[in-house]
Formats: structure tokens, C-alpha cells, sequence
């Protein structure tokens, strides 16, 4: 069931006793008193409010007996409405439908977005990432719990409650017409369903799957996962490598880190560097002298990997440039080099 049909059921249970009381009583004082159905309603209504108002005429002893036993019933039907209006008017929970309303009409103008199922320790990482590097997301989380901080994002940042393995729920995160989907539920099962889900709902979806088992990883990619992480074993790794090459590591954590030394990792397509950069051979381009940032790699095409390209290696349409530099060193570059239509 929807979230929001969640949060409903109780307000429209509530008008539902209402208008099913109303019935059976103008139903029951037209039967066993003979009114007419003007009076009936009249009747139904007095008695419902307790006003106190003479009766339209003296009831007989079914009908007495039936109206005691209505005034009781309806006593507890319109405390419980008091209750749940007053919960939505005071707690908030009006404020928080609409405000949900809002957010899924905003989500369905959204193109090219990227899609965060679950916001525990890694699906909350991974939206910071991605919103520092200014990403537009939407968070799919069933427990709003974990979603503490409405100051992220800044209008970037959506959320939907709910479950991700419904497919109705990905449809109203956009899941068509984003370019990503991240998956990072506690369960692989789940993770397996998603990205199964998400990839029938858009082939060109990229697709970055969380994983505990190893079991779980080629299930994953058959599911339509392009790329499986497995946290605990990264996290292994990455302590055993602190003992044998602590200095790696350091110089690892500089590349998207903080602080003023911080360095960055950039990939740069040529296709949206300026025209008169294509074809010219990395010797040329001088991104050293020129920048300050270094280039460490070339992706020809998605075939092939040119690590410390050749100073004469040309560059050609659909590489890929991979740059090592500060943030100064690499805007330096993008004020350079980028294209003024892109």
C-alpha cells in the first residue's frame, strides 16, 4: 500500500463511521418509525449531536431502544473523529501529506537524477558524495526515522517513504527518467529486487548495487546491476593495506577528502572540451604547465585504458580524461578547456 494511503486510512476510516451512521440511521427511523426521509435525516442528526431538540414525533419502544443504543455507538464514533482530527490538525500529520504531495509533483519534473534506495550508513554516504558533487537525488527510505537533517541538500535533496521493492514506489522516484540508481538496502535479496525491478523499468539505467554476500554479487548482475559493492569486504581490504602500504592509503584518502590539500579524481569526456582540443597529442595539450593537474588516464572509447598515456598519444573523439588535481588546479583546467555550448 501506498505511504500515503497509509497515512489517509485512519482520517477516511474516521468520515467513513460518520456517513455509514448517517445511513443507518435515516434507514432505521424510516423503517420503524415511518418517517419520511427529511425527517429521518433530522432525526438521524439530533440524535448524532446529542442537541437535545424535541423529536419529530414520540418514538415507539423499538425506536427509543434504538436510539439509546445509536447515541452510545455514536458517542465512540465521534470520539474517535475528534481524535484523529485533532491528531492531523496538532501532530502535524496534515502538514506532512501535503508536504509529501509537494514533493512527489516536484520529483515527477525531474530528469536525469540519481535514485538512493535506503539512507543507512551507506546510502547516507553516498548522498552526501553526490549532493557535494551536486547531484540532484531522491531518497527512497521506508523508516523516516533515519531521515533526520532537512537542511541537506538545499532543494536538491527529495525523499519518498516507503518500500523500494515496490515498483510503483520507484516509478514516482523517477526511476524512468533517472540516469542512476544506487541500492544499498540491509537485505541482498531486496538489493537483487530493485535493481531487477529498475533495470525493466529502464534499460539505460546505470545501476550500482550494495552487497554482503559474495553469493550475491553475479545474482546482482544477472539482476541488471552494472557495478556490485561489497562494503565489508572494501572495508577489510582497506585496513589490511593501512599495515603493508600505509602511505598508498594516505594518499588515497586525499582524493575527494577534505581540508586545503584536499585532491581530486576527475573524468572529463572531450566530446564537451573545446573543438580545436581534439587531436592534439597529451605533449601538446601541456596540462601540466598549463593547469597544474596531472593526466593520469585516457578511456578510449570504453575498449581500452591508457594509464600514464605516451607524451605523443593524440587525443580523439569519445576519450575519456581522468585528472589528478585541487579544486583550483581542475577549474583551472575546465576554465581552459571546457566547451561554452556545454
Amino acid at each position: 500500500m501506498r505511504w500515503r494511503h497509509l497515512k489517509l486510512h485512519r482520517f477516511l476510516w474516521a468520515f467513513g463511521l460518520i456517513i455509514a451512521s448517517l445511513i443507518t440511521g435515516v434507514g432505521a427511523y424510516h423503517v420503524l418509525e415511518g418517517y419520511s426521509l427529511a425527517d429521518a435525516f433530522y432525526m438521524t442528526v439530533i440524535t448524532i449531536s446529542t442537541t437535545g431538540f424535541m423529536e419529530v414525533q414520540p418514538l415507539s419502544p423499538e425506536g427509543r431502544l434504538f436510539t439509546s443504543i445509536y447515541i452510545l455507538v455514536n458517542i465512540g464514533i465521534i470520539a474517535y473523529t475528534v481524535s484523529v482530527v485533532t491528531t492531523y490538525l496538532f501532530e502535524g500529520e496534515l502538514r506532512s501529506i501535503w508536504k509529501n504531495y509537494m514533493n512527489e509533483r516536484e520529483i515527477k519534473r525531474f530528469s536525469d537524477h540519481v535514485i538512493v534506495c535506503g539512507f543507512g550508513r551507506n546510502g547516507s554516504k553516498a548522498t552526501r558524495d553526490l549532493l557535494a558533487q551536486g547531484e540532484r537525488l531522491v531518497v527512497v527510505e521506508s523508516n523516516p526515522e533515519l531521515i533526520t537533517d532537512s537542511s541537506l541538500g538545499q532543494g536538491r535533496l527529495n525523499y519518498l517513504h516507503g518500500d523500494a521493492t515496490e515498483d510503483e514506489l520507484l516509478e514516482r522516484a523517477g526511476v524512468r527518467q533517472a540516469k542512476a540508481l544506487i541500492t544499498t538496502l540491509p537485505k541482498d535479496a531486496d538489493n537483487v529486487f530493485v535493481a531487477l525491478t529498475a533495470r525493466g523499468l529502464n534499460p539505460h539505467l546505470q545501476i550500482i548495487a550494495r552487497a554482503s554476500e559474495k553469493t550475491t554479487r553475479q545474482k546482482l548482475l544477472r539482476a541488471g546491476a552494472n557495478y556490485v559493492v561489497m562494503p565489508d569486504e572494501i572495508g577489510g581490504s582497506h585496513m589490511a593495506s593501512l599495515i603493508t602500504q600505509p602511505e598508498v592509503i594516505h594518499f588515497l584518502e586525499l582524493l575527494n577528502g577534505t581540508g586545503p590539500n584536499r585532491m581530486h579524481l576527475e573524468e572529463v569526456h572531450l566530446d564537451r572540451l573545446n573543438q580545436d582540443v581534439r587531436g592534439l597529442s597529451v605533449r601538446e595539450l601541456d596540462l601540466r604547465n598549463r593547469t597544474g593537474a596531472t593526466l593520469i588516464g585516457i578511456n578510449r572509447n570504453g575498449s581500452e585504458f591508457l594509464v600514464s598515456p605516451d607524451a605523443d598519444t593524440c587525443l580523439q573523439a569519445g576519450d575519456v580524461l581522468i585528472l589528478l588535481g585541487s579544486p583550483a588546479q581542475i577549474m583551472t583546467f575546465t576554465r581552459l578547456f571546457s566547451s561554452r555550448e556545454s
